[in-house]
């Protein structure tokens, strides 16, 4: 995924399916610049990272 899908993916009312090695993801916010995301797992929500955009999975 680029960054400027996941950021109309995270600005998003509708919920995207996203996975990040095979686990599904909420995306909380995306740095454009540095091309990374803050995601959390929907199974534990505080749980958060950063992660590449280029390792988010749209399906």
């Amino acid at each position: 995924m680029n960054a400027q899908r996941a950021q109309e993916i995270s600005s998003s009312p509708i919920m995207a399916k996203v996975t990040c090695n095979g686990e599904r993801i909420y995306i909380e916010h995306v740095d454009a610049q540095n091309g990374t995301a803050t995601i959390h797992c929907l199974d534990n929500p505080n749980n958060k990272q950063s992660v590449p955009v280029s390792n988010l999975i749209e399906h």
